[in-house]
């Protein structure tokens, strides 16, 4: 079986807390300035993290200056979090059978994997594979993927890797109402899981895996890449448009398990944003079960594919739930998709 060995997490240097963002909005955004303030206000956010000072980040850029931000920055980010995540799983560079990395907000050929090899001395028959447009739900995909390249190769260990660099998307003349959520809920950050069979101390084995494509939904949520670079598309139903349509995906999932909500002890749910969070909370009726996510949320926003990562580690730096418990792991983006996966605590 699965099981997940480590997490590690990442930031850029440059911290904006909500009141310096909303300093900034008479200058991102003009006559909605009083719109975008009042986003961010309502996001429950405190704190996000870009990777540029933030006049960089407002001033306009070619395509090529984002490209060669993105690019040096998602090596940073990738390299730390990779290096942290197998040094926290006590094994060597070497002990690496497979690396799985996905990022949705800027594009490297060859991929962050390749140049991990040559940077990082990972084996050179290592297997990689990097997934791009999956978007928040490259995450928990990658897991699920990761388990079934283990469940073929028992006793292999494989590195997950996700970042996600959205500030480096902003479009300054860009005032729509979509540029105006965007730019007020998402942040910049990397991180890392290394999943293997044995581990030194208590953690959750992935027990399943699914996933589900919601029918006519592709107009929800995705990038338009124009002359300026990747425009993000966030029509106005998202916030509640998976209110009551996770149950019914969740509990099949967990009945094929032999399992109900109500055998879940913990959760790594994706926080798309409060309304999402709320909405979710609500129909599983999880209750304090999505503190986690709620911290993730706060403290560094929608990290996009990144995001559930962020809260899996937050899981596990957190009092260990008992031996035997099983927790439910989900993410959702573009398509619209879901994914899902079962995850059991044990020693």
């Amino acid at each position: 079986m699965t099981r997940i060995l480590s997490t590690a997490t990442a930031v850029p240097p440059y911290k904006v807390d909500r009141e310096t963002y909303k300093s900034y909005c008479d200058v991102l955004f003009g006559e909605r300035a009083r719109a975008a303030r009042k986003i961010a206000e309502n996001a429950r956010i405190d704190t996000r993290y870009i990777s540029r000072p933030p006049e960089e980040v407002i001033a306009p850029r070619t395509i090529e200056e984002k490209a060669k931000a993105y690019d040096q920055t998602a090596l940073e980010l990738c390299e730390t979090v990779a290096r942290r995540a197998i040094d926290h799983a006590h094994l060597a560079v070497e002990q690496i059978d497979q690396i799985i990395t996905t990022s949705c907000t800027g594009v490297m050929i060859p991929s962050v994997d390749a140049y991990l090899v040559e940077k990082m001395g990972l084996r050179r028959d290592v297997v990689r594979l990097p997934i791009t447009e999956l978007g928040c739900a490259g995450g928990a995909s990658a897991l699920a993927r990761a388990r079934e390249f283990q469940i073929v190769r028992p006793g292999c260990h494989t590195l997950v890797i996700a970042c996600e660099l959205p500030s480096l998307t902003f479009q300054p003349a860009d005032r729509s109402m979509t540029n105006l959520v965007a730019t007020s809920i998402f942040g910049d950050g990397a991180a890392a899981v290394v999943l293997g069979a044995r581990a030194r101390r208590p953690s959750p084995f992935l027990v399943d895996s699914t996933t589900y494509l919601f029918p006519k939904s592709h107009y929800l949520m995705g990038f338009e890449l124009k002359n300026g670079g990747f425009h993000i598309v966030l029509d106005r139903d998202v916030p509640h448009y998976l209110k009551g349509k996770v149950r019914p995906l969740v509990e099949p999932f967990l009945e094929r398990n032999k399992l109900t909500l109500s055998d879940m002890r913990f959760t790594a749910l994706h926080p798309g944003g409060r309304r999402i969070l709320e909405d979710l909370d609500a129909d599983l009726g999880l209750g304090g079960m999505t503190e986690p996510s709620w911290d993730v949320l706060r403290n560094y926003g929608n990290l996009s594919s990144a995001t559930v990562l962020f809260v899996l580690d937050e899981v596990m730096r957190r009092s260990a739930p008992p031996v035997g418990s099983y927790g439910l792991l989900a993410a959702f983006g573009p398509g619209f998709s879901c994914e899902l996966s079962l995850m059991r605590w044990d020693a």
